[in-house]
């Protein structure tokens, strides 16, 4: 009966030490992810800056091109 206990006791202490190691992994995996998602957005809107600004340029040269119409 002592076996069974301190086997108990043992198993209950390798599982709480997994479920803590697991819990930083699950931090680290978020802030990667949390990075990730930023470098992402940044880069979308870089990217939606860079089309309305060739859009607004062309609308400006099609106003000059027929201005003498």
């Amino acid at each position: 009966m002592k076996l069974f206990k301190s086997l108990s006791v043992l198993l209950a202490i390798a599982a709480s030490s997994s479920y803590a190691m697991a819990e930083g992994g699950g931090d680290r995996t978020f802030a990667r992810m949390e990075q990730a998602r930023q470098v992402a957005i940044a880069s979308y809107q870089a990217d939606q800056n860079d089309q309305a600004q060739e859009l607004a340029a062309k609308e400006t040269s099609a106003k000059h091109a027929h201005a003498n119409c």
